[in-house]
């Protein structure tokens, strides 16, 4: 049965899969979200014999209806090849009883690689099905992870463009370095004087800017999007709960059906949003376990039912969930207000004004599959020293957060049932927060030093991804204010 996309905030026309990842973002400001949420047509015995390859095919041809058979498994081939560093592409690893799922053995060591690996393919190939002619500009705010992941996407890809946007002091060192040392003649990379929800805020209001779209499509570019409100994100994203259950199952480490529950540490909402459509695709997942560091907006939201990012924004060890909105959360708030655009409009409208909202008693009831909590610094140090010093398995600080959360959970509610926890960075990504957390004597080494001595002590090879930025010049320098950022796009287009 074909898959249509609808926006978040009207009722216009449905638009194929192809039609929505070219766009990014509907014209109204709304996300794209699926007609409905197709079942899985393998038994799960049948993922289980299957590799990563495989089962992204299976889940992905159920919601990119509009690809063929050879159009999307030429996607998929092309995006999980030797990039990454493990045939497995999302090796599950055991610890202290705990299924953590390694997302990052991509080229940029995060799990944003999983997604952005296809996007590319699969926008090229969109563009090739709709007779687009323009060169697609790829405009995307980033946390710190999505950045990288999407320059080392886009870069060389003929027709297309890519302009990061990051907070020049919101990221750490080795996210920033990975991102100004990015070569290819199609990429810019500019630090904003502002946080993540300003750079966020500044991409969405250029999208939204209809003279920029006119003045674009007369030279010949139209934008599109790889952040994570991108349903070319999302839909790949999916993949890997389904490919994670499966490998539970060969390893017989669950039985057929038996259920699991899912912790995310979560910013944007986009990465615990898919464990969602998987679990409503009829995968087998008990709760949502949804963590949070001290930006705890989510928390908040979960135990009131009201949204509110007025609040004071707390720079954390855990960068990529430093976020007061969190975009990807409209998608489920569409679909709890059963898929009723115009009051999740009423909703967007309020949070874009008063800068928060709050839902109804009987959608905070559809929110039931959900358990929010929050890892405080210390909390998030501590549990990064605890787990290695139990059984010498490093967390990097977002997982931490997810692993400390699923503590409290398990504390909470006593529920012991097999937990798969989305481990999202590389420790190798945050070394000095990871290093200082185990021991604070290692602050006095510099950033490259502790990389080797973080190798030493998880027994882990230094990520390519490390290596090659060691000694790489710094290609992008600019910077601007946020109300500056359209000016620079227009520059970087010569329009």
């Amino acid at each position: 049965m074909e898959v249509f996309y609808n926006s978040t905030r009207s009722q216009g026309t449905p638009v194929k899969a192809s039609e929505a990842i070219l766009k990014g973002l509907s014209d109204d400001g709304g996300l794209f979200v699926p007609d409905h949420i197709p079942a899985l047509d393998k038994s799960l015995k049948e993922l289980s014999a299957m590799n990563y390859r495989e089962v992204a095919y299976e889940v992905m041809k159920l919601y990119l209806t509009d690809f063929t058979e050879e159009e999307l498994k030429n996607c998929i081939n092309r995006a999980y090849d030797s990039k990454f560093d493990t045939e497995v592409i999302a090796p599950l690893v055991e610890a202290e009883g705990a299924y953590y799922l390694e997302l990052f053995h991509g080229s940029t060591i995060a799990f944003k690689d999983m997604a952005l690996s296809i996007l590319p393919h699969l926008m090229i190939t969109s563009a090739r099905k709709n007779q687009i002619k323009n060169e697609i500009v790829i405009l995307t705010a980033t946390s710190g992870d999505t950045g990288k992941a999407a320059l080392a996407g886009f870069a060389g890809v003929e027709g297309t463009r890519i302009i990061v946007f990051y907070p020049k002091n919101g990221v750490s060192p080795i996210q920033e370095k990975q991102m100004v040392t990015q070569k290819g003649d199609n990429t810019l990379v500019v630090g904003i004087h502002g946080n993540f929800d300003d750079a966020q805020t500044g991409v969405k209001m250029i999208f939204s800017d209809k003279e920029l779209a006119k003045e674009m499509d007369e030279k010949g570019f139209q934008f599109s999007s790889a952040n994570s409100i991108n349903i070319g994100r999302l839909v790949p994203q999916i993949c890997y709960y389904v490919f994670a259950y499966a490998k539970l199952l060969a390893e017989e480490k669950v039985t057929e059906g038996e259920t699991i529950n899912v912790v995310v540490p979560t910013g944007n909402f986009g990465n615990i949003l898919a464990a969602f459509y998987a679990k409503n695709m009829g995968l087998p997942i008990g709760k949502l376990i949804c963590a949070s560091n001290d930006n705890k907006v989510l928390y908040d939201f979960f135990r009131t039912g009201t949204y509110d990012r007025n609040r004071e924004f707390v720079l954390t060890t855990s960068p990529s969930m430093d976020i007061l909105i969190s975009s990807n959360l409209e998608r489920l708030i569409y679909r709890i207000a059963g898929n009723d655009a115009a009051k999740n409009a009423e909703l967007m409208a309020a949070l874009g004004g008063q800068g928060k909202y709050e839902i109804t008693g009987e959608m905070k009831a559809a929110l039931a599959d959900f358990y929010g909590n929050y890892a405080s610094e210390a909390e998030t140090a501590e549990e990064i020293k605890r787990l290695y010093n139990s059984c010498g398995y490093v967390l990097d600080t977002h997982t931490a957060v997810a692993s400390a959360v699923y503590q409290k959970y398990v504390a909470e509610t006593g529920d012991n049932a097999k937990t798969v926890i989305a481990s999202t960075a590389s420790p190798f990504k945050f070394t000095r927060s990871v290093m200082n957390a185990i021991d604070a004597k290692y602050d006095a080494m510099g950033d490259f030093e502790l990389v080797d001595e973080l190798s030493k002590l998880a027994n882990v090879t230094v990520p390519n991804a490390i290596e090659e930025i060691r000694t790489a010049p710094v290609v992008h320098d600019k910077q601007c204010d946020v109300d500056k950022m359209k000016d620079t796009v227009k520059e970087f287009l010569n329009i």
